[in-house]
């Protein structure tokens, strides 16, 4: 057996319908770690709130691994106006957050979307207004603790909603 590395593997190279909201996120390796596993997963745009560190930030760019220069990227000021021009621009906004209306991932059908922008809330707080999303989605969890790193999350619900999307005509190459 042999440990194939960046220089051996060709990826399918798919971009899908997906665009990442980090919803005023503070922590630089979580910004670094989005980028790298949006990369990876194929999401065409990252939303960064304006207080979250800058892109130049060394833990940032360090976490990243240079995939701040392969995904678009932009900064906002307000969410309620971000989540109304996502609407705008034909995507449905889900939020990772556990609530009392919010669905497992596990039976969630994230193809019922042409496009999709999920929020992952603050480190701290959550979600800044969970009224202005139009779904919740949760990670079943079975231990004591409720939650995890919202990186971790994004993870899971990126391999959920990519596996069920690969196969759609909803991903470009």
């Amino acid at each position: 057996m042999e440990q194939l590395n960046h220089y051996t593997i060709e990826n399918q190279q798919q971009k899908f319908p997906i665009a990442v909201v980090c919803d005023a996120l503070r922590t630089p390796e979580n910004i670094g770690m989005c980028f790298r596993v949006c990369e990876g997963f194929g999401v065409q745009h990252i939303y960064l709130h304006e207080t979250s560190p800058n892109l130049e930030n060394r833990i940032v760019k360090k976490t990243a691994r240079n995939t701040i220069n392969q995904i678009k990227h932009d900064y906002y000021s307000d969410f309620n106006q971000l989540v109304e021009k996502l609407k705008n621009d034909g995507y449905a906004v889900v939020g990772i957050e556990i609530t009392d209306k919010s669905q497992p991932i596990s039976s969630y059908d994230f193809t019922k979307w042409d496009k999709v922008a999920f929020v992952m809330g603050n480190e701290r707080y959550g979600i800044a207004d969970l009224q202005l999303i139009d779904e919740t989605v949760h990670i079943p969890m079975y231990g004591r603790n409720s939650s995890m790193n919202v990186i971790h999350s994004l993870n899971i619900v990126l391999y959920e909603a990519t596996n069920q999307l690969v196969n759609t005509n909803l991903t470009t190459n």
